[in-house]
């Protein structure tokens, strides 16, 4: 279908956290140069926060006009304050959106400000673009926001054919669901990542003889037992030898900055082997993923994009239990004995030569271009009123 070019789509993209963004971008990197689109963007969540980087700032750099800001997070680091960021974020988002009536919605992935945002989409009538649905995580609520997004969305951008296979198993239109890859893993093949000498040089740091990169987020189903976890990593991690251990935080969840502050506290008490940063960026964090032995936490980083670097990733615990996964990955259960156990291997001489034949489940061509193409060109009407599929 071809647009007439005296109505431009509006299409608006939703960001609530930096990891998001990063894969948001390139989609709206394509979108901003097309004549026959208007590009509008609201940003909320984390990226309007002190504590979490105040991340906005990359956003304005890449030179996207933001079209609304709306500020969700309360002072309360736990549940209740989640539970209460979300009503925030329907009542404030859904009052925004009233006035600027979008053609289409897009949210991605699985984060309780994307639910707020779907929310307020479904109520006033406007259709939804979910990127990432289909995919599992049983050790987080994300798993629920993650299907009730699927169902409250229109159209469905999945990054494997088994997740595609998901989603038209909730009874979803099959014509309305693409399967176009990880748009995270294209951004990986198509960045120029930094050399080990400017990376050093950017970050102000020293690698050593063996490096980590650490992402650890809290494990929402387990409530306080994430904090017991992470203390467990860190006492792990404090008996390395000639390791440096490059520390990014934990994202706005309930006790994200508990984590964040036992980082903190880590990094004080090891100052010439570990750094740690609010926010890296996209160019600069997998940069760092290249030049490390491996990702060691509980980010879906470490099973999306690491295997296209042939980065070795140690999983811990249950946060991405669910998730399709690459030779690469190692799973240990979130005790010191399991842990200590899967860094060993991480550096033994067969798991390094096995890393060389990595495949990556989530590679695909032209991911970017396939959701941009779709997203101006899907033929809209009559798409709000969806029937079930039986796909049995």
């Amino acid at each position: 279908m071809s647009l007439n070019r005296k109505h431009k789509r509006k299409i608006c993209f939703f960001t609530g956290s930096r990891a998001e963004y990063g894969l948001l971008k390139p989609v709206m990197q394509k979108l901003r140069k097309d004549q026959g689109v208007a590009l509008q963007l609201i940003v909320s969540g984390s990226h309007l926060s002190k504590d979490f980087g105040m991340t906005v700032r990359e956003i304005e750099k890449d030179g996207f006009h933001i079209y609304k800001r709306i500020s969700i997070l309360t002072s309360s680091n736990s549940e209740v304050g989640v539970g209460k960021s979300i009503g925030l974020g329907v009542s404030k988002t859904s009052e925004f959106l009233n006035k600027l009536r979008p053609d289409i919605l897009v949210i991605l992935g699985d984060r309780y400000e994307a639910l707020a945002a779907a929310v307020s989409a479904l109520v006033l009538n406007i259709p939804i673009a979910h990127i990432h649905g289909g995919e599992t995580t049983t050790g987080a609520i994300d798993e629920a926001i993650r299907h009730s997004i699927t169902k409250m969305s229109h159209l469905h951008f999945t990054a494997t054919t088994l997740y595609r296979r998901r989603v038209i198993q909730l009874g979803e239109n099959p014509e309305r669901v693409f399967n176009v890859g990880a748009v995270g893993v294209e951004n990986v093949r198509k960045l120029h990542l930094l050399s080990h000498k400017k990376l050093e040089n950017i970050l102000k740091l020293k690698l050593n003889r063996r490096n980590l990169l650490v992402t650890f987020h809290p494990v929402t189903i387990e409530g306080k037992a994430s904090l017991r976890h992470f203390k467990n990593l860190l006492a792990v991690l404090a008996t390395l030898k000639d390791t440096s251990v490059i520390f990014t935080k934990a994202n706005a969840d309930a006790y994200g900055k508990d984590i964040n502050q036992m980082i903190d506290a880590y990094v004080r008490a090891h100052r010439r082997t570990a750094y740690v940063f609010s926010s890296l960026g996209q160019k600069l964090y997998f940069s760092t993923m290249r030049h490390v032995d491996g990702v060691v936490g509980n980010s879906s980083s470490g099973i999306l994009e690491a295997p296209s670097l042939k980065t070795g990733t140690v999983n811990i615990g249950d946060r991405q239990k669910g998730r399709m996964r690459a030779q690469s990955i190692v799973d240990c259960h979130p005790t010191p004995p399991s842990i200590r156990k899967a860094i060993k291997k991480l550096y033994s001489p067969a798991f390094k030569k096995k890393l060389r034949s990595t495949k990556n489940p989530y590679e695909s061509k032209s991911t970017a271009n396939k959701i941009a193409r779709i997203l101006r060109s899907h033929k809209l009407t009559g798409i709000l009123k969806k029937e079930f599929f039986n796909a049995l």
